[in-house]
C-alpha cells in the first residue's frame, strides 16, 4: 500500500502538469517576452477560457510589433471572435506600412470582415492587376460586326473596398463602353484604323465610379471583323416581308374562292327556282284548259311559238350537232 501511494502521487502530478500547460502556454509567453511584447500569463489563460487559440493571437502580435505596428492583443482577439482572419489582417498592415499606404487596423479589419482579401488589395495597390475582358461583339453603323478584346489595368482603391463593386462590374462597364463606341462609328474601318479611339472614349467615361478599383488604362488587345449583320438583318426582313405578302395573297385567294362558291350556290339556287317554275307551267296550262280560260287553238299557237323560238335559238347558236341530236332524242 505504501508502494502504490507514491506511484499514484507521481501520476496525479503529471496530470496536473499537463492540465497546467494546456491552460498556461508557457512557450508562447516566453516567446512573447523574448520578442519584447508585453502580454501577461493571465491574458493567455483568459484566451483559453474564451476559446481563442493563443497562438493565433500571439504570433501575429509578435510579427506586427517587430514590423513597427501599433496593435494590441485585445484588438486581434476581438477581430478573431468576430470571425476575421487575424494573420491576414496583420500581413496587410505590414505590407501597407512598408509601401507607405495609409491603412489603419480598423479599416483593414472592416475590409476583411466584408469578405474581401485585404492583403491582396494592398498588393494590388502596389502592383496593379490586369483584367482581360471576354470577346465583346459590337456592330458599326454600316452593319459590320467587330469582335473586340481589351485589357484593363486596375489598381485597388482601399477606401472603396467596403461597399465597392468588383471586377465583374468593371468588365461589364468596359464592354458597354466598347459597344457604344463601335456602334457610334460610321464604318467598321474607322475602328480598325484607330483602335485607340475606343480606349480613349471608354476611359473618359469614368467607369471606375462606385467600384473598388481605379482604372489606370484600357488597352485594345485584339479586333476581328465578324459577320455582316446589317445584310443578314435586311435579308431576314425581306424574307419576312415576302412571307407577309404571300399570306395576304393567300388570304385574298381564299376570299375569292369563297365568293365564287357563294355565287355558284346562288346560281344553282336560281336554276332550281327556274326548274320549279317550268314544272308548274304544264299544270297551269292544264288547269286553264279545264276552266275554259285557254282554248285548244291558243295552246297550239303557243306551242308553235315555242318551237319557232327554239329553232331561231339553234340557228343563232348551233353548238354541237351531236349534242343537239342527243338532246332531241
Amino acid at each position: 500500500m505504501s508502494i502504490l501511494l507514491p506511484g499514484m502521487s507521481v501520476f496525479l502530478i503529471i496530470i496536473a502538469i499537463f492540465i497546467f500547460l494546456h491552460f498556461v502556454p508557457l512557450g508562447l509567453w516566453i516567446s512573447a517576452l523574448a520578442a519584447g511584447v508585453s502580454i501577461g500569463i493571465f491574458d493567455l489563460i483568459g484566451m483559453r477560457l474564451r476559446r481563442v487559440p493563443p497562438r493565433t493571437i500571439v504570433l501575429p502580435l509578435v510579427k506586427g510589433f517587430k514590423a513597427g505596428l501599433d496593435v494590441n492583443a485585445a484588438q486581434l482577439e476581438a477581430h478573431y471572435l468576430a470571425g476575421g482572419d487575424v494573420d491576414r489582417v496583420v500581413d496587410a498592415l505590414i505590407a501597407a506600412h512598408r509601401a507607405s499606404i495609409p491603412l489603419t487596423f480598423e479599416r483593414s479589419a472592416a475590409i476583411d470582415l466584408a469578405g474581401r482579401n485585404v492583403l491582396e488589395a494592398v498588393q494590388m495597390s502596389v502592383n496593379p492587376k490586369v483584367i482581360e475582358t471576354p470577346i465583346i461583339s459590337a456592330m458599326a453603323k454600316n452593319g459590320i460586326e467587330l469582335k473586340v478584346r481589351a485589357r484593363v489595368t486596375v489598381r485597388a482603391n482601399i477606401d472603396r473596398l467596403v461597399g465597392g463593386a468588383g471586377e465583374a462590374t468593371i468588365i461589364a462597364r468596359v464592354g458597354e463602353g466598347i459597344v457604344t463606341t463601335v456602334g457610334s462609328s460610321e464604318r467598321h474601318t474607322d475602328v480598325l484604323e484607330n483602335p485607340d479611339h475606343i480606349s480613349r472614349t471608354v476611359l473618359e467615361k469614368g467607369l471606375d465610379a462606385g467600384t473598388a478599383f481605379e482604372i489606370l488604362s484600357i488597352d485594345i488587345a485584339d479586333v476581328d471583323v465578324g459577320r455582316n449583320i446589317g445584310a443578314e438583318l435586311q435579308t431576314d426582313q425581306a424574307e419576312a416581308d415576302k412571307r407577309i405578302a404571300q399570306a395576304r395573297a393567300e388570304e385574298r385567294r381564299a376570299m375569292a374562292v369563297a365568293k365564287e362558291q357563294e355565287m355558284r350556290a346562288h346560281t344553282q339556287e336560281m336554276q332550281a327556282e327556274v326548274v320549279r317554275a317550268q314544272a308548274e307551267v304544264p299544270i297551269a296550262l292544264a288547269q286553264a284548259l279545264r276552266e275554259g280560260n285557254l282554248g285548244v287553238m291558243d295552246h297550239y299557237r303557243l306551242q308553235n311559238i315555242q318551237a319557232d323560238t327554239k329553232m331561231r335559238d339553234s340557228i343563232a347558236d348551233p353548238g354541237d350537232p351531236y349534242e343537239s341530236k342527243s338532246g332531241n332524242r
